[in-house]
């Protein structure tokens, strides 16, 4: 069984018991969330539910691992001859779930 969900303004195809970064969700680790914004459901029989935007009671729950950044990337603007350079660092927020129940 998988289904594909949205949260973060991605979509992810998971199914039970895969862990995966998202975007960093508002909840401490340990903490069970619901994420009902469900666009897909496959079960075991082959049975496919698509949404419209999203499939009615379809529901995942999830468990948050963890809260962490990312790798840092060095982001560099340059412009030949002007004398202009910009270099900037960024570390990305994500939270590590893992996915316990899908139901739909």
């Amino acid at each position: 069984m998988y289904a594909v969900i949205k949260t973060g303004g991605k979509q992810y195809k998971v199914s039970e018991g895969i862990i995966l970064k998202v975007e960093k969700l508002k909840a401490e680790a340990g903490d069970k969330l619901v994420l009902d914004q469900v666009l897909l459901v496959n079960d075991e029989n082959g049975n496919v539910k698509v949404g419209d935007p999203v499939v009615d009671g379809a529901k995942v729950t999830v468990e948050v691992l963890e809260q962490g950044r990312g790798k840092k990337i060095i982001v560099y603007k340059y412009k030949k001859r002007k004398n202009y350079r910009r270099k900037q660092g960024h570390r990305q927020s994500y939270t590590k779930i893992k996915v316990e129940k899908i139901e739909g």
